[in-house]
């Protein structure tokens, strides 16, 4: 793998054709039935999810992204009859985190993309009613800035913001599925184990694990372990320029509490992502530990910027950085670490703590299959020219992959 510092990388070489028949439009009646292509050393190797716990070694600690997705799209009917969609990105930033501004009751701000924004004019409030239970949601706009604005939303019931999400948003399906979102979709774009609530996103690779597969790994002596980053809409932010020294990598909240931490500590070496998520999440708390062990402040808006994880120095094991976590939340009489996270993971990326990650299959010219070739020592082609030959599902409702890490 060259060593080249990531910024020069040039978006045309992580390009394929996906053709459109290709893209799972809705997802299998059975979310464990789904294709797993096995990715080792080169070696491709074809099963379903509900057999993964044969492709995993004993004491394999498995890491899951918790966030559960909100409903997150809101759509007001002007007294004309026009339509305009709002969609809610992530909180503002007098929010120290989610859970704070989805705790809100009868007012909050948001930061949001507004589809028909030249139909709102300025001073306009928009509404929509809701009647069991009866409020009325208002929406005014505090503040345009470059690709998002900021809306002041009021309602006149003693409910929280996230029950206001629940009753009156709709299901944010991915954009590239071209269709809207229907009833079936409230249960399937949700993993099972979801819990956290503030994604926009569901984390794709969860969507494949059942009960059954849950209980597989119990019968193998493979461990569990739940952190959460909440995804943002940025994950679908397609990368439009010519090297990745301009693109501005998203920035998303994790949290991770210390029985997480220990886990890892417990599982050197054995650690399996699942999800691009989790594995950002992951290797954000190896730059996070190796920041505390050199001094360096993470209290910052963003722990981990872009490009900090090729330009810092990296002498640090994953042990001693994940208990430079441990310690750090013990001296500050901490229970969980909430931050956020710019990560981008791209070749020359050397991962520090993960051994294997299972994802699905990412659109062409994304830092999702920056992240794939990064892992893959550059072979990520192989992978998708095996999937696009073997008839694989892509993207979120698609087949996944093991891939250990080469």
């Amino acid at each position: 793998m060259s060593a080249q510092h990531p910024a020069t990388l040039k978006i045309e070489d992580y390009t394929y054709h996906l053709p459109d028949e290709r893209i799972a439009r809705y997802p299998l009646t059975e979310r464990d039935a789904s294709k797993l292509l096995i990715y080792q050393s080169g070696l491709l190797e074809e099963s379903t999810y509900r057999h993964i716990a044969d492709y995993l070694p004993s004491n394999t600690l498995l890491v899951f992204n918790q966030t559960k997705v909100v409903n997150a799209r809101l759509l007001f009917t002007k007294d004309t009859g026009g339509i305009i969609e709002i969609f809610c990105l992530e909180p503002h930033s007098q929010y120290p985190e989610i859970q704070t501004a989805l705790l809100q009751k009868n007012k909050v701000w948001w930061q949001c993309m507004v589809g028909g924004a030249s139909k709102w004019k300025h001073g306009m409030v928009l509404t929509v009613a809701h009647e069991t239970p009866d409020f009325t949601l208002s929406a005014t706009v505090i503040e345009k800035q470059q690709g998002a604005f900021t809306i002041e939303f009021t309602w006149d019931a003693d409910i929280t913001f996230a029950e206001v999400l629940h009753y009156i948003g709709k299901v944010p399906i991915p954009p590239y599925l071209h269709r809207d979102a229907e009833q079936g979709d409230e249960l399937r774009y949700q993993t099972i184990y979801a819990k956290e609530e503030g994604s926009v996103a569901a984390p794709t690779a969860g969507l494949h694990f059942t009960d059954a597969v849950f209980k597989s790994f119990e019968a193998k002596n493979i461990t569990t372990s739940f952190v959460t980053l909440h995804v943002g809409a940025g994950t679908f932010k397609p990368v439009k320029s010519e090297t990745m020294a301009e693109h501005d990598m998203h920035t998303e909240w994790i949290e991770v509490d210390v029985a997480a931490i220990q886990s890892l500590l417990q599982h050197d070496g054995n650690i399996v992502a699942v999800g691009t998520t989790s594995m950002r999440t992951l290797e954000s708390l190896y730059w996070i530990g190796a920041k505390l062990l050199a001094g360096m402040s993470i209290a910052g808006d963003v722990a981990v910027t872009q490009w900090e994880p090729y330009e810092l120095p990296a002498t640090a094991t994953a042990q001693q950085a994940l208990q430079a976590i441990a310690d750090y939340l013990a001296a500050n009489n901490l229970q969980r670490l909430i931050t956020r996270t710019q990560i981008l993971i791209a070749p020359s990326y050397q991962c520090r703590v993960i051994k294997g990650l299972i994802t699905n299959f990412h659109q062409p010219q994304s830092t999702l299959l920056l992240l794939v070739a990064a892992i893959t020592n550059g072979n990520w082609q192989a992978i998708y020219n095996h999937a696009l030959d073997n008839d694989y599902r892509f993207l979120s409702y698609g087949d996944g992959s093991l891939i250990w890490v080469d």
